[in-house]
């Protein structure tokens, strides 16, 4: 049954927003706001390793962007040490491998667009060194790094500030995501990049041709230098019409990254933000739209991680075997960051 399947499978989320929900409580109820609200959830959904993106609001931009990166990462680090027989913050290989023994989630800390270190390059040793293992430069607009995708038009390489921090993340061992990145600059890092990258949350735009989803030669080309695609599961960016933004048309981007990057490239990258929006939107006010994006639209069954097992359903109705099930729900994402997390790049001799 697929539900073995699914409580057997080590199931990975590249991209969970929780983290800005958790610390947007006074921090004496981060643990146990995360106990309460989020671990079962997590649960339910069978998810064995999650990464929590640090993302900062625009109302912190750019004076407060710093503060709130280390109060985040603080707040990460507050809840795995609250919660620590049920989840373990994790910062390589070893640590995930020994979490997921012991029957805890593994945490892994990701800066979403960098606005906390701007131009500061030599900020990266200090974020790595409080556990941060993942890593984007830009996310709608433009950065002192890199354009992000609604800025495609640009056509922008990433500046020499943005190849700056590549370099130094190849150095560090943290993982270069390419999610929100514009296409020039994802046409960048992956001509300059010497260690594998990843998408943590994009979607195949030849499904959906939207610019935060990722073309066919993207999708090959992070295959060929060995990284993973995390496929987002926001409604808009999987169909544009309501009535097929489904299981099945999720499913449908899946296989498609599958068949074109390699089944053993492909990860889950849920992007589960109804939940954050609706908790931090004032009673006053409707949550933003990202161009044109309903960000409150949801896969039916999909607006939260219980629903992953959805996920593993659709794919044994498709034909998929066991072990292509297994690498897309997490074993490639746990392969990726056994072989990169926290490995400093080799010394030239």
């Amino acid at each position: 049954m697929f539900t073995d399947l699914h409580r057997e499978a080590v199931v990975a989320d590249a991209h969970n927003d929780l983290l800005m929900a958790v610390a947007a409580r006074p921090p004496a109820a981060w643990a146990s706001f995360f106990r309460e609200r989020w671990l079962p959830q997590l649960r339910e959904g069978g998810v064995d390793l999650q990464v929590l993106p640090v993302f900062i609001d625009d109302e912190f931009r750019p004076e407060g962007a710093l503060r709130q990166t280390l109060r985040m990462i603080e707040c990460a680090h507050v809840l795995a040490e609250g919660n620590a027989d049920e989840v373990r913050l994790c910062l390589d290989g070893r640590q995930i491998d020994a979490a997921l023994a012991e029957g805890r989630i593994a945490l892994v800390l990701a800066l979403e667009s960098m606005p906390g270190l701007d131009a500061s390059v030599e900020l990266l040793p200090t974020l790595f060194r409080l556990g941060v293992r993942v890593g984007s430069i830009a996310h709608w607009g433009r950065t002192p790094l890199a354009d992000g995708s609604g800025q495609d038009a640009t056509g922008s390489r990433l500046t020499s500030h943005g190849v700056e921090v590549l370099r130094e993340m190849e150095r560090l061992g943290m993982l270069f995501d390419i999610s929100h990145l514009g296409a020039t600059g994802v046409a960048h890092v992956l001509e300059i990049a010497t260690r594998p990258v990843i998408a943590t949350h994009s979607s195949a735009r030849a499904l959906r041709d939207h610019h935060r989803n990722l073309t066919d030669d993207q999708l090959r080309a992070v295959a060929a230098g060995g990284g993973v695609i995390c496929v987002n599961f926001l409604a808009g960016f999987l169909a544009e019409d309501p009535a097929d933004q489904t299981v099945a048309r999720l499913a449908d981007h899946i296989v498609h990254v599958a068949e074109v990057a390699g089944t053993e490239h492909v990860g889950l990258g849920p992007d589960f933000i109804r939940e954050v929006f609706l908790d931090l939107t004032p009673p006053c006010c409707e949550p933003s739209g990202l161009s044109g994006i309903d960000v409150l639209a949801t896969v039916p069954g999909l607006d939260g991680p219980r629903g992953l097992p959805l996920v593993t359903e659709e794919l044994v109705r498709r034909g998929l075997d066991d072990k292509q099930i297994h690498q897309i729900l997490g074993g490639n994402m746990l392969r990726l960051f056994r072989d990169e997390l926290g490995r400093p790049a080799p010394v030239a001799p």
